[in-house]
């Protein structure tokens, strides 16, 4: 990969102003219809990319974006309802369960991205629906001026529960985003006795619900918490903008079980518009160019694939420099809309 190709996403972003729609769509020399993607990844990250490989393929793409709110599960319920007449042609998503679980339902066509041949193969799918890229890792964001000491920070998700920590940590409700895959994959890892013994403890611990990753990371950055799970990407976010943070990557002690990993995923849209325009823009995608460039942005994204730059920042550790949750995303996304179900009930929702 060239150096010269590695550019800055601020200058993605000057770009992507000056040139295009509104809306970000890049004009097409043959005047039909392009791809449409749908986009999980918070679009301060992906706009950038996408109008420049638009641009540069020459495709008329337009673009959907989630909002914080709806999170992934809104897009994941558009693509459901547009199944017998789809929209999409590709969808980008940052939460990789979400797509094995459309793949499941017959909304994903087969493609095999020459460009993602070295993805290892526990992020490809082995019928090509899918392929994951550029990782988030769940780790616990820690207020360093209210916990100054780096061995008084937590170390595990079992902290939560831990009474010496009663009403002082918080994460978010597993409702939709990471969270919900997180506590879904938690839930197979653990088994239903101790999932549930470890649920009753967050709420006898006084543990605060939080409507999202963002919100429990602000929560932290204000001091309203000490520390509280979130996202690589929402911690460093705060560090970049001076706030008082850090972060740990959780049960890393012998016989722990690991650190989450959620890479994002790219898929084919069966029968969507413009196949051939949309398997071009996935190979961009998944390309390790698209690695590089999000784990130097802000989000702080870990490439999945060796040789590829890492974040600068050394808190957020390579893939091989920490212990891994060994989750099953096949098996998690079987089990997210019953998790969806249960967790709405626990909590009111």
């Amino acid at each position: 990969m060239k150096t010269t190709r590695l550019v800055s996403l601020s200058l993605l972003l000057c770009l992507s102003a000056c040139d295009g729609d509104p809306f970000g769509n890049a004009s097409s020399a043959q005047g039909k219809q392009g791809p449409v993607i749908y986009v999980a990844l918070d679009e301060q990250f992906s706009r950038p990319l996408l109008d420049r490989y638009a641009k540069e393929l020459q495709l008329d793409l337009t673009q959907r974006h989630d909002t914080e709110a709806a999170k992934t599960v809104g897009l994941v319920s558009a693509l459901i309802e547009e199944k017998d007449n789809p929209r999409a042609s590709v969808f980008w998503c940052n939460e990789l369960a979400q797509v094995v679980r459309l793949a499941q339902l017959g909304i994903l066509a087969p493609y095999e991205a020459p460009a993602a041949k070295d993805v290892p193969a526990q992020w490809r799918d082995p019928q090509q629906r899918w392929t994951g890229f550029a990782a988030r890792a769940r780790v616990l964001i820690v207020n360093t001026e209210l916990l100054p000491d780096r061995k008084d920070w937590p170390q595990s998700y079992l902290d939560l529960v831990d009474p010496k920590w009663k009403g002082r940590c918080a994460v978010a409700r597993p409702l939709t985003g990471t969270t919900l895959t997180h506590f879904t994959a938690l839930r197979l890892v653990l088994g239903e006795q101790k999932f549930g013994s470890f649920l009753d403890g967050l709420f006898g611990n006084d543990v605060k619900f939080l409507q999202s990753n963002g919100a429990t990371m602000r929560a932290v950055r204000d001091g309203q918490v000490a520390w509280a799970f979130t996202d690589t990407d929402d911690y460093h976010v705060a560090l970049q903008k001076g706030h008082p943070v850090a972060c740990v990557f959780p049960d890393q002690q012998e016989g722990g079980i690991g650190t989450m990993l959620i890479p994002n995923a790219v898929a084919l849209v069966k029968n969507g518009p413009d196949q051939n325009g949309a398997k071009q823009l996935i190979d961009r995608i998944v390309s390790r160019e698209t690695e590089a460039l999000l784990a130097a942005a802000d989000g702080a994204q870990i490439p999945l694939r060796e040789g590829v730059p890492g974040p600068k920042d050394p808190a957020i550790l390579p893939i091989g420099k920490f212990r891994a949750l060994a989750w099953d995303p096949v098996k998690t996304a079987e089990n997210l809309a019953a998790s969806s179900r249960d967790f709405a009930k626990r909590w009111g929702q």
